[in-house]
């Protein structure tokens, strides 16, 4: 029996017993969505997304998500080669370092920005002395709020391409006299180019929807630094009906993201 057909076979099924279990998970995570989709006020949408300045948090949201992006591939990919190929004393913790936001609660993200950018934190006196106003509450501190939790996403997603590039390629170039940066940006960054996109998207994704920390260090100033989930808080504490309405952008991006994903995490799967 061949092995495409031994998956499928009846006889070679799963235990009956992890069934139920199975099923109630599914369903315990798809009601929430289901029911946004059910509670959402649809023939009101046109006058709801007006009265509550959607589109200007919206714009907001996706222009510092975008930034963010920028920002963690510049500084992402570089610390991404770093944590595959070199090997010191340090790097376990280095690595620890980059993980911590993606465990890190994110009201907790935003209290140690707050301590790190502040008007009293760390930095809070160098940054006054360079731009002339401190961070927090601008739409600048929304940037880096996003940045600093959506980047290990990246981070995390290349170091893995990194380690697994084919290393003979790499080699034979320099054989041929390539420069390291000619054999980085010529023939490195190219292999592991799949694993940069999806965690991009993944990056950015993550800044989009970043909510604890944007509201710590940002505020919630309408136009300024007031993004999509923080007028979703906003709008749900003076009128619940009309919040799922509002969510509706972030599941379309949600949507976007699985089917951008879906070659390298479902297809593979399905196939392996």
């Amino acid at each position: 029996m061949s092995r495409a057909r031994a998956r499928t076979s009846p006889g070679l099924g799963t235990p009956l017993l992890v069934v139920p279990p199975a099923l109630l998970g599914v369903l315990f995570l798809a009601l929430p969505t289901v029911a946004l989709l059910l509670r959402t006020p649809w023939p009101d949408l046109g006058r709801i997304y007006r009265d509550q300045q959607v589109w200007t948090a919206l714009r907001l949201s996706i222009e510092s998500s975008l930034e963010a992006l920028v920002a963690s591939l510049v500084f992402g990919v570089p610390l991404a080669w770093v944590l595959a190929r070199v090997r010191a004393r340090g790097m376990a913790f280095v690595r620890a370092i980059v993980t911590i936001p993606l465990v890190l609660p994110p009201v907790i993200g935003g209290v140690a920005l707050f301590s790190s950018f502040g008007r009293r934190g760390v930095l809070g006196d160098a940054i006054r002395a360079v731009t002339g106003h401190d961070l927090p509450f601008t739409y600048p501190s929304i940037v880096v709020a996003q940045t600093f939790v959506a980047m290990p996403f990246l981070v995390i997603t290349v170091e893995g391409a990194f380690r697994i590039a084919d290393r003979g390629v790499e080699e034979a170039a320099a054989t041929l006299g390539a420069s390291r940066w000619r054999i980085f940006s010529r023939v490195t960054l190219p292999l592991v180019l799949p694993a940069i996109a999806a965690g991009s998207v993944l990056c950015w994704a993550r800044a989009l929807g970043e909510f604890g920390a944007t509201l710590l260090i940002g505020g919630n100033e309408p136009a300024v630094t007031r993004t999509l989930p923080t007028l979703v808080l906003t709008v749900f504490q003076t009128d619940p009906a009309a919040a799922p309405a509002l969510s509706l952008p972030l599941i379309a991006v949600a949507l976007i993201v699985l089917g951008a994903l879906r070659d390298k995490w479902l297809r593979p799967m399905a196939s392996s």
